[in-house]
Parts: structure tokens; C-alpha cells; sequence
């Protein structure tokens, strides 16, 4: 099958191409090649069609999609941004690259689409209150998080909550501008999906990390941040305190989902488009994630500074039982294996 990847060049999108090329399929790659998402630009694979462009270059983009068959969407502006000022970057980038993407799909009658979702649209995770049951707690307030209270507090009677795994049927909270463009991309492509009978996966992403990864940009995650201040001796920095849960899924595992998702694509009723949790299923902290990368770097412990960033949830871990169930995929790498690799393999520019 031929496959158009938006934002192949990237992190994930490089990958989700060598797991297509793999399982026998054609891969086509467009890519803006940004230099805020690529310090270098990644050189071709032998034999790749690579078509250097905007996804929101509608020209591109027609001709990017000529004999293909199915598309997995993941070019996008990620990251919180440094503040409220970046907000149309991001719309432009995702939601109207996504509109033009899907406009140009309609037209072309490619009626298959993976989209790289995300945990963001949860906003906070799941929360089990002692007295209330399962409980949805508001926003932090900059009071509480400069106190350095930073566990979220049952919104009805002020107990202290147990964080749990979110399901896809939890309700979509988005919290900061990168979480509401990745929302307004999946209604897109819900409503490309009625629109053209088209057959939509949306893979909600939890925290990706591996080989290959943006480091020293905007693009780059929380264990790269950790990577490189350890490639200069430094030690890692943590926010709050640490205990913030996150769950760390491999990027050659996301890669893996993205096949397994689009050879299901044909499976899935027409016209709809079907969300699911893609991390690995087991929580582990932030402060985790820092001290198990300077272990394996032999580097200097992680400083918990107790800084904060007013966008960042507390506690965001999946259950991807969905996915495992419907698809038949499970995440293979271990946390500790994957962290041990990442880094002493280090990060590509």
C-alpha cells in the first residue's frame, strides 16, 4: 500500500516509515523540514520519495497524495510553547494543516487516515476520591502551585485523590493551546470521516521518548531535556517534585501501532473515526524517568527544583486496553530497557 506520512522526516514519523517499509508498504514522505523541529536536515533513505513542503501548501499536498492509499498524519507543532503569543503557530500548523490535509484527501478520494493524537486532550487523568468515587478535579490554581501543593484535591470535598489509568471514554479537558489543536484535529477528522465515508484512527500518543529524538528545541520532550543536561554533565532538572505520573511508551512501539492501526483501517465502519490510548500501560514518575537515565549515564543525580509550568497536568497515564483488544497491539519495551537505550545511544540532531 501506498502511504503519504506527514512529517516523516520527524522523530516519530521517521519511525512510523522504517515499521511501513518493514510490513511491505510504500511510504511517501512530506516534510517542512523545519529547523525549529530538525537541527539538521535527515538525509533521505535510499529510494525514499520525499517531497519537501508545508501540509498546509494545498499544491504539495495534491501532488504528495497522487496513487496513494491511505495517510498517517503526523506533522504538527508540539509542546506547550512559551506562551499564550504562540497560539496562532499553533493553530496554523495543526488544525488548518489538518483542514487542508483533509480537504485535499476528500478531493483525491483517499478515504484512510491514522492521525498522531494525543493524552493531552484529557487534561488531568483519572482521580478516585475515597468519598465521591471517580471525580474530575479543575485546574491548579498558581496559589497552590507556588505553595508547592501540587496533588490535585477533590473538587467536592478536598481529599487527597489516587490517580488512575484515563480510558478513551473519559471526558477531553484540553489545558493549554497544543491540547486544544490536537482536539480540534480529531473533530476534523471526525467530520472528514462522515463527510467522505472515510474510516479515521486517532492515536492518542502518551509520552514518547527513544532514539532519535528532538533534543534543545521546542519539539524536544521531558527525557531529552533530561538527555541532554546530562550529554553536558549537568544534572537533570524536575519540575514540582517529581511525582508527577506520566507513562513512557518507545517510539519503535508507536511506530508498530501505526501499522497495525492503517492495516486495520479497511476493518473499521465507514464514516467514523475511533480513538485510542497508545502508551505503554504502566505509570512511572517523572522523577523516575530522570534518576533511571542519569543512572545509566553514570551522571549526577536529578535537582527536584519545584518549579512549575501553569500549563502541565499532575497525573496523565493511560490504559490501552482498547487497542490491545481491538488491534491486537501491546507496547514491547520495557521502561527500564528503553531508558537504558535512549541513553547511552543518544539522540539524533
Amino acid at each position: 500500500m501506498r502511504v503519504l506520512v506527514t512529517g516523516g522526516a520527524g522523530f516519530i514519523g521517521s519511525q512510523v516509515v522504517d515499521a511501513l517499509t518493514a510490513r511491505g508498504h510504500e511510504p511517501v514522505v512530506l516534510d517542512a523540514l523545519l529547523p525549529s523541529a530538525h537541527r539538521e536536515p535527515p538525509p533521505p533513505r535510499p529510494g525514499e520519495r520525499r517531497i519537501v513542503a508545508d501540509v498546509r501548501d494545498r499544491a504539495a499536498v495534491d501532488a504528495a497524495l497522487v496513487g496513494v492509499e491511505a495517510v498517517c498524519h503526523q506533522a504538527a507543532m508540539v509542546g506547550l510553547g512559551k506562551d499564550f503569543a504562540d497560539a496562532p503557530d499553533y493553530v496554523g500548523c495543526n488544525d488548518l494543516g489538518t483542514a487542508v490535509l483533509l480537504a485535499a484527501m476528500a478531493a483525491a478520494r483517499v478515504r484512510k487516515l491514522v492521525l498522531a493524537g494525543s493524552m493531552v486532550v484529557y487534561g488531568e487523568g483519572r482521580y478516585l476520591c475515597p468519598g465521591h468515587g471517580v471525580v474530575r478535579p479543575g485546574p491548579r490554581a498558581v496559589a497552590e502551585l507556588a505553595a508547592g501543593r501540587f496533588e490535585p484535591r477533590c473538587p467536592h470535598c478536598g481529599a487527597e485523590l489516587s490517580p488512575g489509568l484515563v480510558g478513551e471514554d473519559a471526558p477531553t479537558d484540553p489545558r493549554n493551546v497544543y491540547a486544544v489543536t490536537k482536539l480540534a484535529q480529531e473533530h476534523l477528522a471526525a467530520s472528514w470521516a462522515r463527510a467522505t465515508g472515510g474510516r479515521a484512527v486517532s492515536l492518542r500518543y502518551h509520552n514518547v521518548y527513544g532514539p532519535g529524538m528532538p533534543r534543545d528545541t521546542p519539539y524536544a520532550g521531558v527525557a531529552s531535556f533530561f538527555r541532554s543536561a546530562l550529554a553536558r554533565g549537568a544534572p537533570p532538572t524536575v519540575y514540582e517534585d517529581g511525582g508527577q505520573r506520566r507513562d513512557f511508551v518507545h517510539v519503535r512501539d508507536v511506530a508498530a501501532a501505526n501499522a497495525v492501526a492503517l492495516e486495520a483501517l479497511s476493518d473499521r465502519p465507514a464514516g467514523t473515526l475511533t480513538a485510542y490510548n497508545t502508551g505503554s500501560g504502566v505509570p512511572h514518575t517523572v522523577g523516575e524517568t530522570a534518576l533511571a537515565l542519569a543512572e545509566a549515564c553514570g551522571g549526577p543525580a536529578p535537582v527536584v527544583t519545584g518549579e512549575y509550568r501553569l500549563g502541565d497536568v499532575r497525573h496523565i497515564t493511560a490504559s490501552s486496553q482498547r487497542i490491545a483488544d481491538e488491534l491486537g497491539w501491546r507496547a514491547e519495551t520495557g521502561f527500564a530497557e528503553g531508558m537504558k537505550e535512549f541513553a547511552t545511544e543518544g539522540m539524533r540532531p
